[in-house]
């Protein structure tokens, strides 16, 4: 069902688009329009993942597309104050200005940042348009995923999943750090299905969540403990003979992984891990029935030794046997734009520096020869979703001109010279690859946009007539889906075959690795055999670790602002209290700074951490990123998110 589906006695239509936020599902949705409104939104129950139901956040989307708080005209700051002014206007400053820092400094003087604010794949014109400015400075590593990616590509050369209805051939299915309920909530039919089947299910987690109750068994380390949790388990499974007896054919340093595993007892990784041997061996003793599939979260590798972590658990995967089969696997990240040619947009290969995006703030303050002068911002809002968040807000203020394109005045918007309003989900024309399985979409406008608020592909060929480039940008948005297309095209994945309904990428494996031959130097899997053991810990003084987790209240930090009043609540065990009431008011401190939270006891977490919802307001004293100072992982330039110290305080306490 991609064509609208007309009553013209009631006037009522059906028209289907795809949900482009940062959710591995990318839904396919029906938006029911009325008289040029949206009056519901609701699952296409003719995509095979989205099956006719949307998660929370998305199924409330409406009050975000009609909130009378979104921004129809751009904004100019003047003194403290926003006020209005015309798109001509407005683009003709924002085009001699950065012409004028281009002359007077160079292109790397500028600094184009986009994220994951939306998913779509044409978003990379944006790019493209500032590599034939400058190029300009663009960002180094992925705040989200970066570690995991480079241990899956250090381990197989490649990074692909499973194909997601797979996990029908699965005797056990392992969900390490992921919290279905809330980050891939199209999951769960599947599971249920392969539970019915006879499959297994267990949750590895220092957080206990629904996904947890839904599982046979639940593991709950302490933050941080999956890698001892991880070599214990491979310990076991070589003790009683459960490895692969032929890993050897397709995995180097086997001996020297055995080893590592080797070197302390069972018991002792369950202790460092922070679990009961028992549960340790419960959890060795399930991924030992194969075929097993391992499903890895996009969490556990925002840790300082993030990249270890995987790929100690890739590891895992190649020796217990479970690469290359069908039920088994080890899935991390589905190829979202392996579809998809975007050999026009050469980014980094081009830029004349990166930033590590980790460290944004700082990267920016610190930058020389020549200094970052401006910013272009969209599909984010890094004040809000970056580590030490005060740093960033500090540094896009202080520029000479920072742009940020958005829908509502975000904190990012906050330190802008001019917010360029844009277009929502429901009006984009796009296409979109997901992250979570391999399923095409497009998404197309179901209805207009509001008076005076234009596409990003519209404000970026407005700005490349006003800057000389205005011939490479003149294409019209069909003509680019089908450029993008263009591998695929003739597989059964062409523009009308997707405006007919989704189309999984034929380009895509079923089973990744079925002839155990890898992308490395060897063809074999590069086993880690050298990685950091101990968790990380808390301090004598600052005793828990935070950890800010995505939520199914919002999505990132497109929160409503009624939303954001009063203190974010910050859940723990009681024990972790510091000798504050459940519901009262308290001071959480790290080393960078300190909010005001309002606690939430939950005797089923651990003792050792502070739970929070990521994405809140720093203009509303809600953020935990504030508290979070701006590091780099051990690879892949992710940021680690999840091992700050911190502590709580009654409110009265100096």
């Amino acid at each position: 069902m991609s064509e609208s589906v007309d009553d013209s006695h009631s006037g009522i239509e059906q028209r289907v688009t795809a949900c482009n936020r940062d959710c591995p599902d990318a839904c396919s949705l029906v938006a029911t329009v009325e008289q040029g409104r949206i009056t519901r939104l609701s699952g296409d129950p003719n995509h095979p993942v989205t099956r006719g139901f949307l998660c929370h956040r998305t199924s409330r989307f409406l009050q975000r597309q009609y909130d009378p708080r979104r921004l129809v005209t751009p904004l100019r700051r003047e003194g403290e104050l926003f006020v209005p002014v015309g798109w001509g206007e407005a683009l003709d400053d924002i085009a001699q200005r950065l012409l004028a820092i281009r002359a007077e400094s160079g292109p790397a003087a500028i600094l184009a940042y986009r994220c994951g604010g939306s998913m779509g794949i044409l978003k990379a014109v944006v790019d493209f348009f500032f590599e034939r400015f400058g190029p300009v400075t663009g960002k180094s590593g992925d705040v989200c995923t970066g570690a995991g990616d480079a241990a899956q590509m250090a381990d197989f050369g490649d990074e692909d999943s499973h194909d997601l209805f797979d996990l029908h051939h699965s005797r056990t299915i392992v969900l390490w750090g992921k919290n279905l309920h809330v980050s891939s909530v199209h999951l769960l039919p599947v599971l249920l299905e392969a539970r019915a089947r006879g499959a297994t299910l267990v949750s590895v987690d220092p957080v206990f969540h629904k996904t947890a109750a839904l599982c046979d068994l639940f593991v709950q380390p302490r933050p941080g403990g999956d890698i001892p949790l991880a070599l214990g388990v491979a310990r076991w499974m070589f003790d009683a003979g459960a490895s692969d007896p032929r890993a050897g054919d397709y995995c180097d340093h086997l001996d020297a992984f055995a080893a590592l595993a080797r070197s302390r007892p069972v018991e002792e990784w369950a202790d460092l891990a922070g679990v009961s041997c028992q549960s340790l061996l419960s959890l060795a003793e399930a991924y030992a029935v194969r075929p097993a599939a391992l499903h890895i979260g996009w969490g556990l590798q925002r840790r300082r030794h993030g990249s270890a972590t995987v790929r100690v658990l890739d590891a895992l995967g190649a020796v217990s046997g479970n690469l290359g089969i069908p039920g088994g696997g080890v899935s991390y990240y589905t190829k979202r734009r392996g579809a998809f040619d975007l050999s026009f947009a050469r980014r980094d290969e081009v830029a004349p520096r990166l930033l590590p995006e980790a460290r944004l703030g700082r990267a920016i303050a610190e930058a020389q020869d020549p200094p970052i002068r401006a910013a272009w911002i969209s599909s984010a809002n890094p004040v809000a979703m970056l580590p030490d968040s005060r740093a960033v807000a500090a540094a896009l203020s202080s520029l000479d001109l920072t742009v940020v394109v958005d829908s509502f005045l975000t904190d990012s918007c906050r330190c802008a010279h001019y917010v360029l309003p844009t277009t929502t989900l429901l009006e984009e024309d796009d296409l979109l690859g997901a992250y979570g399985h391999h399923w095409l979409v497009e998404s197309r406008p179901v209805v207009s946009p509001p008076p005076g608020v234009k596409s990003d592909y519209q404000i970026i060929q407005e700005l490349a007539r006003r800057t000389g480039l205005a011939e490479e940008f003149s294409d019209d948005v069909e003509t680019w889906k089908r450029r993008v297309l263009a591998k695929v095209a003739d597989r059964g994945a062409s523009l009308e075959a997707l405006r007919r309904g989704p189309v999984r990428n034929p380009l895509a494996p079923m089973v990744m690795y079925p002839d155990r031959i890898f992308s490395t130097p060897t063809r074999k899997v590069n086993l880690v055999h050298d990685a950091p053991i101990a968790p990380p810990q808390g301090t004598a003084l600052r005793p828990l670790l935070l950890m800010a987790l995505a939520t199914e209240r919002a999505q990132g930090s497109q929160w409503l602002p009624e939303q954001q009043q009063g203190p974010a609540t910050a859940t723990v065990h009681p024990s972790a209290a510091g000798g504050c009431a459940d519901g009262s008011l308290a001071r959480l401190e790290s080393e960078v700074a300190e909010m005001v939270v309002r606690l939430k006891f939950d005797p089923r977490q651990r003792p050792d951490i502070v739970l929070m919802e990521k994405g809140g307001w720093l203009s509303a004293g809600r953020c935990a990123n504030a508290l979070i100072r701006g590091e780099e992982t051990d690879a892949g330039g992710c940021a680690v998110y999840h091992d700050t110290p911190v502590r709580l305080l009654p409110t009265g306490h100096s």
